[in-house]
């Protein structure tokens, strides 16, 4: 962890801007270290239900907002980044499902789950296989524009997705399907109407390629003009390894599937091996959960040990020459994000190692620079796994689980389980805490107020 300092002045810059409303102070304890560039500012309440279970995060940074899967709500949490304030909640989802003892979360039919945006549109995948379709620009009671189904109700959530550019295309993935699948949409670009449709259903199958047990976060490469997308585990990479199964540790390393989707596809496409067009790529020590598309035409993959027990890096890889290095010290990521403000990765690890060491685990945020490496990892409550960046405020958003003591005992719920005084929503880990969205502050160069240091470099997330 390093321990440069931010200067004085910059953190006040910082500071000016909670002075909205939000709960500005509420940082306290080993989550707002002060001997780190990235400082914990201030902690955003979600009202409702305490933060049992939710999924990915999302930022407009035009539009100054940003989004949460909210499982324990049943919507998508908005919060203005501006004035860092709770905004709305788009409703409409299953919520939280539990498994069929009712002793935890069943994440593969919990909804909503991924979640992206492109200017007034809005695209949430939901625990019965169902795309839902907003208008941003619409009041609560008439948002809701489109439901899609990618399957079956059996083919549990629409998980994890990302936009082109443009908006004219969608992918999302249903990583608990059996087999796992992502579908390719036509989305709404920039129109006023929604008119949402399937292109492609499309699967893995090839010689040389096994067991596919599930599909992670895609990622939008605008240079290639191609969708990357996270495999946590391969069978037969390498060849003669475990894939997994009851009681079997896992061996396998995972891949990266290259879609086009200007490719001529059917309407069921089925995807080998990497051709130089589209395909699998194997990778070397390291299964996946995260991707996302940072500069030199670079990919930053979540490699994490819930997918393989002997992973200890993150990857990064060029989407062109396909030459990748690793990156050490930070582990475990689910959701990861490159800022585009501030030219750095951040990565939702809940699964890092723990200071005593792995297989021991402790959940951080991860700071990357984009020539990959290693700045500082923060700690966060346990289970932290989300993670997205306001590109023009230079505002990193972290949600953090309430306390496992806010739930009925025996029925789980993935509550936050770090020791009293992480503190970074403003409670103990205690009874009175329900999580929050906590907000952390990279000062770039002191000048916060005119938030155009980015409008010159778009990239995907600025839709």
């Amino acid at each position: 962890m390093s321990a440069r300092l931010s200067s004085a002045s910059a953190l006040l810059g910082a500071v000016s801007l909670a002075a909205s409303g939000a709960a500005f102070g509420a940082c306290t304890g080993p989550g707002a270290p002060s001997n780190t560039e990235t400082k914990c500012l201030t902690a955003v309440q979600i009202p409702g239900n305490p933060l049992r279970s939710y999924d990915i995060s999302w930022v407009n940074p035009h539009r100054a907002e940003y989004y949460l899967a909210d499982r324990s709500n049943a919507g998508i949490d908005i919060i203005d980044t501006h004035h860092l304030t709770f905004k709305r909640r788009l409703s409409g989802f299953v919520g939280i499902v539990l498994n069929s003892a009712g002793t935890a979360v069943n994440n593969d039919k919990s909804g909503p789950d991924g979640v992206v945006t492109h200017g007034r549109w809005l695209y949430a995948g939901d625990g019965d296989s169902t795309l839902k379709v907003f208008d941003l620009d619409a009041p609560n009671n008439s948002a809701h524009k489109e439901t899609i189904p990618t399957g079956t109700p059996g083919d549990n959530r629409v998980d994890e997705m990302a936009l082109t550019t443009d908006g004219e295309f969608l992918l999302t993935v249903n990583n608990a399907a059996d087999p796992p699948f992502a579908t390719l949409f036509n989305a709404n670009g920039d129109r006023h109407f929604s008119s949402v449709s399937v292109v492609s259903k499309i699967t893995i199958a090839g010689p040389g390629i096994g067991t596919i047990p599930a599909i992670e976060q895609p990622a939008w490469d605008p240079k290639t003009k191609r969708f990357y997308v996270s495999v946590p585990i391969v069978g037969g990479n390498p060849s003669g390894c475990n894939a997994g199964g009851p009681g079997q540790i896992v061996t396998c390393d995972g891949g990266l599937l290259v879609i086009d989707p200007a490719a001529n596809m059917t309407a069921t496409t089925v995807l080998g091996a990497f051709d130089g067009n589209t395909g699998l790529v194997k990778l070397s020590d390291c299964g996946p959960n995260g991707a996302t598309v940072g500069p030199n035409d670079n990919l930053l993959l979540g490699c994490t040990q819930a997918n393989n027990p002997s992973n200890r890096s993150t990857l990064v890889i060029n989407a062109t020459t396909k030459h990748f290095s690793h990156v050490n010290g930070i582990v475990g990521s689910d959701e990861v994000w490159f800022n585009k403000g501030d030219g750095r990765y951040y990565t939702g690890s809940n699964r890092n190692c723990a200071p005593a060491g792995c297989p021991a685990q402790a959940a951080v945020l991860g700071v990357i620079d984009g020539t990959s490496v290693l700045i500082e990892t923060i700690p966060q409550s346990s289970g932290s796994h989300s993670v997205a960046a306001d590109s023009k405020r230079n505002l990193i958003f972290v949600p953090q689980n309430a306390p496992a003591a806010r739930f009925p005992a025996g029925t789980g719920g993935n509550g936050d389980t770090t020791p009293v005084g992480a503190g970074i929503c403003g409670t103990a880990n205690d009874a009175t805490g329900t999580g929050c969205v906590g907000v952390f502050v990279h000062d770039v160069d002191g000048d916060r107020d005119d938030h155009d240091r980015d409008d010159r470099d778009r990239d995907d997330h600025d839709h």
